[in-house]
């Protein structure tokens, strides 16, 4: 039997992985945890070394710029929930070897330019080029940065009561790549408009200044953020909620949902509710801090929306729409990867 497409599924990360993590060490405060963005490691002296991976991209049907703008940005989004900018870089490049001289140059170039952009150092790693490497997957990389242990964040440390907060909108990321991907199609099936206005939020994809700009003061208010990846907006709901052994009140009519995503993901038949949202950040906060971080927010231009309230563990994770009220279903596979790959076979250009 094979494996779902993307992570890990839960319990396989809890009752295997995390079992079997090398030596114990007294000073790893955070390890690897089901719906945390980042790990944390104690340096003495007040300060805290946090640290996150992701694979990079390398998508053909994207773009040299695109995927090193995504290579990058992902991880940041990470390291973004801490509160801080990531500030040094581990890449180990696995190129494919049919990759040109030329193509590596403009892919690397990106990759530093991007980095610069956002203040990281890169101080290491590997690069090579590998026979049979077809994936969009080109190898993988580590963002470090290092701040006082005490302000670090992490997802798992929201609490009962919080206002729960998504920056712009849902399958931000998802409705862009596929745009992009399959322009054609979209351009027919949805239209030019949408095409051109999905393609151009692109760009949206890095939360890592919705991030700084919602912890910008000492009382800020947040308790914990966690970015939109697989899974989607309620995927990574669900997944703050779980990290931090809470429940959560989700209303349904609240969650943002924009027009060209909405009509990017029905061209597709995906909810745009579950799909990869990269450039969405989910932010917990003190209730009466919820309204001030919204307004300082959109005086960035970043919507933010109040979706629901963290509450107790008992109560559940749940959805309220049209007034009836379930327990949220979390899917192991994010259905994007389908929707991509199935366009992709059926020809869609």
């Amino acid at each position: 039997m094979s494996n779902t497409l993307g992570k890990i599924n839960h319990a396989q990360l809890e009752n295997f992985l995390q079992q079997r993590c090398g030596e114990k060490r007294h000073e790893v405060l955070t390890g690897p945890e089901f719906g945390v963005d980042v790990s944390v490691v104690d340096l003495q002296d007040g300060k805290a070394m946090a640290l996150t991976s992701d694979p990079l991209s390398l998508i053909p049907s994207l773009g040299l710029e695109e995927s090193a703008w995504l290579s990058v940005h992902l991880m940041a989004n990470d390291m973004a929930t801490t509160g801080f900018a990531p500030m040094f870089g581990q890449f180990v490049l696995n190129l494919p070897a049919e990759l040109s001289k030329n193509d590596f140059e403009i892919y690397w170039n990106y990759i530093h330019q991007f980095c610069k952009d956002i203040g990281v150092s890169i101080t290491g790693g590997h690069t090579g080029f590998t026979e049979g490497q077809n994936s969009t997957i080109a190898g993988g990389g580590t963002f470090i940065t290092i701040a006082q242990k005490d302000d670090i964040l992490v997802s798992k440390y929201a609490q009962a009561g919080d206002a729960i907060l998504v920056t712009k909108t849902s399958a931000l990321s998802s409705a862009a790549i596929l745009a992009m991907s399959f322009p054609e199609t979209v351009k027919n099936k949805a239209g030019k408009e949408f095409y051109y206005s999905a393609s151009a939020s692109f760009y949206e994809t890095s939360s890592l200044k919705d991030a700084l700009i919602a912890v910008q003061n000492d009382n800020s208010g947040v308790t914990a953020m966690h970015d939109v990846t697989e899974g989607g907006v309620l995927g990574a709901i669900y997944e703050l909620a779980a990290a931090s052994g809470n429940g959560a009140a989700i209303i349904n009519e609240n969650l943002p949902i924009g027009e060209v995503q909405s009509e990017i993901c029905n061209l597709f038949s995906l909810d745009p509710r579950h799909c990869i949202g990269a450039g969405s950040m989910i932010i917990t906060c003190k209730n009466e801090k919820a309204s001030e971080i919204i307004s300082r927010l959109e005086s960035h231009h970043i919507s933010c929306t109040q979706v629901g309230t963290m509450q107790e563990k008992a109560a559940g994770i749940t959805l309220t729409e049209n007034g009836k009220t379930n327990n949220l279903r979390y899917y192991h596979e994010d259905p994007y990867w389908k929707a991509f790959f199935n366009a992709y076979k059926n020809g869609w250009k």
